[in-house]
């Protein structure tokens, strides 16, 4: 009798860790109108002191449905990140109803992760030319004030030369044309960081796709997580969405089984390194060290 209460309580260690991560995610990512802020607040808050809270379909289902309220208030243009939130919002509670499978939580996360990013390659790869080519990361480390750093670090600009840029690219009224357009300067490390970013992204993103759609036993699931993992690492140290970021790591996190402390551990730690990330400019930081 001893045995079979304990069992559920060890299948559901990483399910709750996975869902307490994603509490985190919301506190930290507060989002939303008046209207639906406090509630995704406040029900995150719950989920985090009380354990019952947590494990409760009824809570879950509030903060899915004031997500979806979110991203019909900002149709549409809600970050893409925000959708994959509220189809999470939704399998977490499901997953906490009496009768779901233990299971089901996991393979909804190993699903909605190989399909956002098997989506995310077929655009990046077949219906964007202007990501194969480069331009996509060209004109956004030229435009974006979040990577001005990274394009002096990385791109070899100066300050004025970043500037001088950007006024260039500055929008104009519909229709109108520069009779003499300024010239946009793109030094060769530009360009080669740009193509990295590329096929980088595109490589990483194809191999998680892979390996989460790919149906997986025994030590290979590694290479599964280690994937998920890499691309968090990297990509979130230059790109600013955090909150993407938390959410795919606590997706990972709920894939695991009882035996894979290590791996757990490693997932925890990955979702505070994003929060290093998130909060220290460490671009800024190294740009002023080399200017002074």
């Amino acid at each position: 009798m001893t045995r079979e209460l304990a069992l559920p309580r060890l299948e559901s260690r990483y399910l709750d860790t996975a869902a307490r991560l994603t509490a985190v995610a919301l506190l930290l990512r507060p989002m939303g109108p008046w209207f639906v802020s406090p509630i995704i607040l406040a029900g995150a808050v719950l989920a985090l002191i009380s354990e019952r809270a947590l494990r409760s379909p009824l809570l879950w289902g509030v903060i899915t449905t004031t997500v979806a309220v979110r991203i019909v208030e900002d149709w549409p243009l809600a970050d893409n990140h925000i959708y994959l939130l509220g189809y999470w919002m939704l399998a977490i509670a499901l997953s906490r109803r009496r009768a779901a499978d233990p299971g089901a939580l996991s393979w909804n996360s190993r699903w909605l992760i190989g399909l956002a990013f098997a989506f995310a390659v077929l655009w990046k790869a077949l219906l964007s030319p202007d990501f194969l080519d480069g331009r996509f990361f060209r004109v956004t480390l030229l435009t974006d004030p979040r990577f001005g750093e990274i394009a002096q670090l990385a791109g070899g600009l100066s300050r004025e030369q970043l500037e001088a840029n950007r006024e260039a690219l500055r929008l104009l009224p519909e229709g109108a044309e520069l009779l003499n357009p300024p010239a946009i300067y793109a030094p060769p490390r530009l360009r080669l960081f740009a193509a990295a970013a590329t096929w980088g992204i595109l490589v990483l993103e194809a191999a998680v796709a892979l390996l989460m759609l790919l149906r997986m036993t025994g030590r290979p699931i590694w290479l599964r997580h280690g994937a998920l993992l890499l691309f968090c690492g990297l990509t979130y140290l230059f790109a600013p969405v955090a909150g993407f970021g938390w959410l795919l790591l606590a997706m990972g996190l709920a894939q695991l089984g009882s035996d894979d402390v290590g791996l757990g551990r490693v997932y925890v730690a990955a979702f505070i390194l994003v929060i290093f990330y998130d909060e220290i400019p460490v671009a800024d930081l190294v740009l002023r060290a080399i200017r002074s």
